[in-house]
């Protein structure tokens, strides 16, 4: 899914684990227990604190990561600058973001000259791990630190009190996590065990923010769950309530909106030309809502897609309210997803679609909407929605 172009976030979700442990297997990260083994050989024991390395680093002119630049990115750098290319079409050329160059360029240039190679050397230098504590190399920075937290100050106290005491004084500068850091794991050194009863809170560890069971809330707007849907709509009795979803194409790069009746299976398919993002998304389900009579505007129900952010902005346009199914749950949207296997045959999976135009999805729909279902006793679609819009 990631290399499909997903999120880590999303593809953890689709798959139901953690993020982190998708990310975990998007780095190649081992997990016993407590302890993470990476793919270059860092160990990293969380119950202690303890990190170190099963066998020697990548060499300098290794890759660790896609997302960092490898000795021929920093040459292609160097190249596209001899020849005064800009730094847009230099990050076209490797791949990469136009801010990652322009900052490495700013980083390793001397006199206005970037140093391609001394450039990846201060880079493999800055990456190494584990690094040394800065409370465990500064005694005079670790002294002010101790004397906080003897005062009963909070770690982001401690740090931003600093600034104030020593403002031309550089050294004198820690985040309040390395403070933590040196509290909660005494591998990473620095600060004496029975200053963590300093703490306000007096633990000894560190308490997650959030129980592993708690879900976080996927949108700013309040979310109503498909199992507040009513009655009516579950039994299909009472027309104009939809369910919708998006078909992506190659790379998750371009999608179709899809819209069915849950009475009728009368489709809908709204055009993304330029993105599937939410107010793309929002503003072309509004449209598509627009053209329906009001009685045949009761609700959408919609899976939790980030698409779908914008919501409470469909519901106050369209007077609709949205239904959100459970996670990892598609039967919730049967009809939907029925509908989706058979624009397959029109759209199949891996390519682009945004090279069908309006016209094209108009004539798709027509297409499904002209099929005799065996649901609705042979009847189609089409004539279906006739008969709802002619009494």
């Amino acid at each position: 899914m990631v290399e499909a172009g997903w999120s880590v976030a999303r593809a953890a979700d689709e798959v139901g684990v953690n993020v982190r442990t998708g990310q975990d297997w998007r780095l190649g990260v081992r997990k016993v227990g407590n302890t993470r083994i990476h793919a270059d050989g860092l160990v990293v024991d969380y119950g202690t604190g303890t990190r170190y390395f099963t066998a020697v680093p990548r060499s300098v002119d290794g890759v660790i990561s896609e997302r960092y630049l490898s000795l021929d990115d920093r040459l292609a750098i160097a190249d596209g600058l001899v020849n005064k290319l800009t730094l847009t079409a230099i990050a076209a050329g490797i791949g990469k973001n136009k801010s990652t160059v322009s900052r490495e360029v700013a980083a390793h240039s001397v006199e206005g000259i970037y140093l391609p190679h001394q450039a990846h050397r201060d880079a493999a230098t800055a990456r190494a791990r584990p690094k040394t504590s800065k409370l465990l190399t500064d005694p005079a920075l670790r002294a002010q630190v101790v004397l906080g937290l003897e005062k009963k100050l909070s770690p982001e106290q401690i740090c931003n009190r600093l600034v104030k005491d020593f403002p031309d004084d550089e050294s004198m500068r820690v985040s309040h996590e390395t403070i933590y850091q040196a509290l909660y794991f005494q591998a990473r050194g620095g600060l004496k065990r029975e200053l963590v009863t300093a703490l306000r809170t007096g633990r000894t560890r560190r308490k997650p923010q959030r129980r592993p069971d708690q879900r976080q809330s996927r949108f700013v707007d309040d979310m109503l769950m498909i199992s507040e849907r009513p009655a009516e709509i579950e039994d299909r009795a009472v027309p104009g309530h939809w369910e919708g979803d998006l078909i992506m194409g190659e790379g998750n790069r371009s999608a179709i909106a899809t819209l069915v009746e849950r009475t009728t299976r009368y489709t809908l398919l709204v055009h993304l030309p330029g993105s599937h993002e939410a107010e793309p998304v929002r503003d072309g389900l509004i449209k598509a809502m627009q053209t329906l009579p009001e009685h045949l505007r009761g609700s959408l129900t919609w899976d939790q897609g980030c698409e779908m952010a914008r919501h409470k902005q469909f519901t106050i346009a369209t007077d609709m309210t949205v239904y959100f199914c459970d996670p990892h749950s598609p039967w919730q949207r049967g009809t939907n997803e029925n509908t989706n296997g058979l624009l397959r045959q029109y759209f199949p999976k891996g390519t682009d679609l945004s090279v069908h135009g309006p016209e094209d999805l108009e004539h798709v729909a027509q297409e499904l909407n002209a099929r005799p279902r065996k649901t609705l006793d042979w009847d189609t679609p089409a004539e279906r929605l006739r008969d709802l819009l002619t009494t």
